[in-house]
């Protein structure tokens, strides 16, 4: 989280996760210590530097919520927040926001 070459901070080590089904764009950048939550999509050179919601539309420096993603990998016309029913056209699956 610190890093420096010459001092060794080993013990200040955190874990990064990346979960199941999540895409990972060419070129982002996940600072470490982050939570990348199942079935997100982090954009192509996007700046990671705090947890991704599963199913999250990731895009910007440093990366911002835009929108939301199906297993299938189809945006979702879903709301930020709210509540919210939204159907995959490729698979027929419904997703539901509720706050």
């Amino acid at each position: 989280y610190n890093p420096r070459s010459l001092i060794e901070r080993k013990d200040q080590y955190r874990n990064t996760l990346v979960k199941k089904g999540a895409t990972l764009g060419a070129n982002c950048t996940i600072v470490c210590g982050v939570t990348i939550g199942e079935y997100s999509f982090v954009g192509a050179g996007a700046v990671v530097n705090k947890d991704v919601p599963a199913y999250a539309l990731m895009v910007g420096v440093p990366a911002k919520q835009i929108g939301w993603m199906s297993e299938f990998g189809e945006q979702l016309d879903l709301p930020l927040t709210g509540h919210a029913e939204s159907v995959c056209s490729h698979t027929g699956v419904i997703y539901r926001l509720s706050g």
